[in-house]
């Protein structure tokens, strides 16, 4: 007689065990994270680049200089980055889950939505200590490096050569030429307009201009060719000498006193250090201002692990509408609590609200949103208190586009 075996099918419990499917969900949310950080860092870094260059386009060393502040320039924009990359991702990765009905087959299997957003809100935990890191000691020492940097590359002076159509305007120098060759050194059609030791004034025009710098890098040897040469003698009358060749030196300014030290602003002190100086009877930084920056910070963190509990109620309504519009909610949200976050810090700064109550409130309002929608999800994922909005949205957005189409076919035809 053959005796049957029960084969017991094995039921997931609890959320604490880390399984295959997590590993499986983080692997789907390893890439578009990276994909999104890097692609919005590079381009906020590229547009700054483009300004530094601009800016320092006359500075010594600037190619030097531009480097330096955008490196500097990293943690400022990835903590602007990150809350934004980190959703994108999630949405990402929900959608796809979600037109896959793999989200249908893995709540079908036992697993409850809470189970399947366990490994993102863990992921939600580890970027906000690392956003702590970022917000709270390498945004503080960059940024200072920054103006630092910034400060000796604005004061560094002329460092002996001229683009064309450009001005060099020192306390006792204006210099400019209509045009140069690509190293700076060879100018066509110069104006001169400087003090010399007595501080009378002198005029310099000429056709052309060779430049050549010292090797002590403190004077450049210019040598211009058919021009003329108007200054002020002794008795204060105006002679004009006209040339064939002519050479004079122009020192090279020096740069400036270094930067003040670290901490005359809030946005330079660690969270430690505005911790510390909060409890001071007098700091330098007014209480109020240190406390709203210490709140500021520890919010921006905090509410990263409530993305993913936004991002699955919005991503699975998705699935009945279109994509579009749930992205829209999303990031009328997120700015909303950043711009919440700045008017807070605003109104502490100023007086006009407690620090705590100004940053708390847009925090605490954000993050009770967002586990409303999830718990509204749970039962009936998709089914939320936007799906509406977003459905609605959705016919909108196809309606306008339908519009737009046959307004451009008929004006083909």
């Amino acid at each position: 007689m053959t005796r049957s075996r029960r084969i017991r099918i094995p039921v997931p419990q609890g959320t604490a065990r880390f399984r295959l499917i997590d590993g499986y969900l983080l692997r789907l949310l390893l890439w578009p994270i990276i994909g999104c950080l890097g692609v919005t860092v590079i381009a906020l870094l590229l547009e700054r680049v483009l300004r530094l260059l601009d800016v320092l386009s006359q500075s010594s060393a600037r190619f030097g200089y531009v480097t330096s502040l955008a490196a500097n320039l990293v943690p400022h924009y990835l903590g602007l980055a990150l809350p934004v990359a980190f959703f994108v991702a999630l949405f990402i990765v929900i959608t796809k889950l979600s037109d896959g009905s793999e989200i249908d087959a893995l709540l079908a299997s036992g697993q409850s939505l809470t189970r399947i957003a366990a490994p993102f809100v863990f992921v939600g935990l580890f970027l906000a200590v690392f956003s702590l890191g970022v917000f709270g000691y390498m945004q503080p020492y960059s940024r200072y490096a920054y103006r630092a940097v910034m400060h000796e590359a604005v004061n560094a002076g002329w460092n002996g050569k001229l683009d064309g159509g450009a001005f060099i305007d020192e306390p006792k120098l204006l210099m400019t030429a209509d045009d140069a060759d690509a190293a700076g050194h060879r100018l066509t059609r110069v104006f001169i307009r400087r003090l010399d030791a007595n501080g009378r004034e002198e005029v310099i025009t000429a056709a052309t201009a060779d430049l050549r710098a010292d090797e002590a890098a403190k004077t450049v040897t210019m040598l211009l060719r058919k021009g003329q040469r108007v200054g002020v003698d002794a008795q204060g009358q105006y002679r004009t000498l006209v040339f064939d060749q002519f050479t004079t030196n122009i020192p090279l300014a020096g740069a400036a006193a270094l930067l003040r030290t670290r901490g005359g602003d809030e946005r330079e002190l660690t969270l430690g250090e505005l911790d510390r100086q909060s409890k001071l009877p007098n700091p330098i930084v007014p209480k109020r201002t240190l406390l709203a920056e210490l709140y500021g910070r520890l919010a921006r963190a905090a509410f990263l692990p409530f993305l993913p509990l936004l991002a699955f109620p919005l991503g699975l309504a998705a699935k009945r509408g279109n994509r579009t519009p749930g992205l829209i909610i999303a990031g009328v949200l997120l700015l909303a609590f950043q711009h919440s976050l700045q008017l807070g810090q605003g109104l502490a700064e100023s007086g006009k609200a407690m620090p705590l109550a100004a940053i708390g409130m847009p925090f605490a309002i954000f993050t009770g949103l967002s586990l409303w929608l999830f718990i509204g999800s749970r039962k009936r994922p998709g089914q939320t208190p936007v799906t509406e909005m977003i459905r609605r949205m959705g016919v909108g957005i196809a309606r306008f586009r339908r519009m737009v189409q046959s307004k451009t076919d008929r004006a083909a035809a």
